[in-house]
């Protein structure tokens, strides 16, 4: 592939390439002075990263992208802050590289232990959002890392943007060269060739819709992880505080609901399921912005009268991903019955709200999904909030990472062995 592949991959592949076995040994302290760069060079570049995002937003309205695509793409002051402090996290978090692990003295004296390594060159390829930019830069730097980006046309002017202002910090500090790069070309081809990039790229993550995700699962030929596409669900017991699970679902589906880890589907147990619907009514009747689309159960007790928007669930809703405030109602009438539903669509986010602790116990030891809660929102699945400073994905492997990704999860180790001059007999 290399002699038919794109100059400007090839060349900044190359270049991250030498620039990883430099970065590899770089104190923390080069990393962390860099990351902090980034950071403040970030807010003091506001006015001209929001200026090319306007760009990128107004095309995207233009072209007619979805509104979950839209709010992934829009930057504004808060959010450039935001995106800045979880960078400083990133640098006052422990460095992974060269941690040592699960050491032992073996009966012939060799001591043996795990010593944390850097993966290489990541690759990212992304759509709509131009935190991601930010987020894979700052924790491929202090896992050691170089990392060659791709972002989406739709964000062209702002990925150009904030990759200027990454460049310019790595230049003005001790790190090499090249170790973060973004692919400026936006032509698709780009994907299938950093797809088959063999020796080149060790670890290539897609961030995007369910579309990209599966042609990068059923295309790449170098290493992947996929995830941040799934249908996260709650599931209201028969024993619970209503106006608590009604706060926690509203926020689950409202707060921010074209993430990946906002709610998709309510499963309620019946006993409780008229006073859950009745809050969910109140709640989202005032404003009218949530449609439900509700099993005959559900259906039967909501009133067609609120400003609540209430349609008959169909069987593609559940195991839909909605990104949008768009939620699925089913009745239950048991936790087993609640089980067999998430075991058959969910492998993201799973919650359930409880006062039985027997039946907490249970969803958390049967249910299989990256991330599994009790009393708490799905929303809170993310590297921030799960105090890994940023994240580059939310896997839904199970094999090397799941769940939020950050630094551990961007190294491998090697054995470490050490002998006194030790023959094996």
């Amino acid at each position: 592939m290399s002699g038919q592949m794109s100059k400007e991959l090839r060349e900044k592949v190359q270049t991250a390439r030498d620039a990883s076995s430099v970065l590899a040994y770089a104190s923390t302290q080069d990393k962390n002075m860099a990351i902090l760069a980034i950071a403040d060079s970030l807010i003091e570049s506001k006015e001209n990263i929001l200026s090319a995002n306007s760009i990128d937003y107004s095309n995207g309205l233009k072209s007619g992208l979805s509104q979950a695509m839209l709010d992934r793409l829009m930057l504004n002051e808060e959010r450039i802050e935001s995106i800045a402090q979880d960078a400083r996290s990133v640098a006052a978090l422990p460095d992974p590289v060269g941690e040592e692990f699960d050491s032992r003295t073996m009966e012939n004296g060799l001591q043996i232990s795990k010593r944390r390594v850097p993966l290489g060159v990541i690759a990212t390829i992304y759509e709509s959002r131009p935190n991601v930019t930010v987020d894979i830069s700052t924790l491929a730097i202090k896992s050691g890392n170089a990392a060659v980006l791709r972002g989406g046309k739709e964000a062209i002017n702002s990925n150009v943007a904030i990759s200027n202002v990454i460049k310019k910090a790595i230049k003005d500090s001790s790190l090499p060269d090249g170790c973060v790069d973004l692919i400026g070309s936006t032509d698709r081809k780009i994907v299938s060739e950093m797809l088959g990039f063999q020796g080149g790229i060790d670890l290539l993550i897609p961030r995007g819709g369910a579309d990209l995700i599966r042609f990068v699962a059923e295309n790449a030929a170098v290493p992947v992880v996929t995830g941040g596409v799934g249908v996260c669900h709650i599931y209201v017991d028969s024993e619970v505080d209503i106006d608590s699970a009604v706060s926690i679902l509203d926020n689950a589906k409202v707060q921010r609901p074209t993430v990946c880890n906002a709610l998709d589907t309510i499963l309620i147990h019946s006993k409780t399921a008229p006073q859950i619907l009745d809050g969910i009514q109140r709640k989202w009747g005032e404003s009218g912005t949530v449609e439900v689309h509700a099993d005959e159960r559900a259906y039967g007790m909501l009133d067609e009268n609120t400003n609540l928007v209430v349609k008959p669930a169909t069987s593609d809703d559940w195991g839909r991903e909605f990104l949008s405030l768009k939620v699925a109602v089913k009745i239950v009438d048991s936790i087993d019955e609640a089980l067999v539903h998430i075991g058959q669509h969910g492998d993201h986010s799973e919650a359930i709200l409880t006062h039985n602790k027997e039946n907490a116990e249970r969803f958390l030891n049967e249910v299989d999904s990256a991330a599994v809660y009790v009393n708490a929102s799905t929303r809170f699945t993310d590297g921030a909030q799960f105090g890994l400073g940023a994240e580059v994905a939310i896997s839904t492997n199970k094999l090397h990472a799941r769940g939020p990704m950050g630094l551990e999860e961007l190294t491998s180790y090697k054995w470490v062995i050490l002998g006194d001059w030790d023959v094996r007999s």
